[in-house]
């Protein structure tokens, strides 16, 4: 399935809210929302933002979210059924599924810095899942996975440099990571205080059940 090709910084434009989809580039000045907080196409100065009614506004958190974990309209409808088929808080249960999308837990383990760079190195082979090479972005992990490179992705440049920074990185409280020797594992299956989100799951409840 094709991805979104376009700039990612129009998609904090549009939303006017930061979804962290260019990694470390979104806490320096060149980020586009902090040179320029218009929407992309909003060229006259001074021109406003419209204000939005109650359906535009569930609509945009829900574009925030699937922004943010990168998928489209199809795949997001999807965990949404599958979270209203779910005991629980809707809301709550579809957060735990996208959280635990497996190229989500590589960027939440600091492997990659954002989610499309993390789908990207899993898409070329570089992990294996329980001992298995996987190359399934949107597989569900479970308590007690254990995700780990691939012995021939550990020759790259790419992970050289990784393994100088990894240091730095911070992981969720659910997750557990063995800098050393670059092995992370699924300590138990988040909870929403565990996740943090630049987005109202509620709002994404209602604009679905309207």
């Amino acid at each position: 399935m094709a991805r979104y090709t376009e700039a990612y910084c129009r998609l904090c434009r549009r939303t006017a809210t930061k979804l962290m989809l260019k990694g470390e580039r979104c806490f320096t000045e060149k980020c586009a929302l902090e040179r320029r907080n218009i929407p992309p196409g909003f060229h006259s100065t001074g021109k406003r933002r419209s204000k939005m009614s109650d359906r535009g506004l569930q609509l945009m958190e829900k574009q925030k979210a699937r922004y943010t974990y990168g998928l489209y309209e199809r795949q997001f409808r999807r965990f949404f059924e599958e979270a209203t088929r779910m005991q629980g808080i809707t809301g709550e249960n579809l957060l735990i599924l996208l959280e635990r999308r497996l190229d989500n837990v590589i960027f939440r383990l600091g492997f990659a810095d954002s989610r499309s760079q993390a789908r990207q190195i899993l898409r070329h082979g570089h992990f294996k899942l329980n001992g298995r090479k996987t190359d399934i972005p949107s597989c569900l992990v479970k308590a007690s996975d254990v995700i780990e490179w691939r012995k021939e992705s550990t020759k790259s440049e790419y992970y050289k440099t990784l393994v100088e920074r990894i240091e730095d990185k911070d992981v969720p409280a659910w997750l557990s990571l063995d800098k050393g020797n670059m092995v992370g594992k699924v300590l138990n299956l988040p909870s929403r205080e565990d996740i943090r989100t630049n987005f109202d799951e509620k709002a994404i409840v209602e604009y679905y059940s309207r």
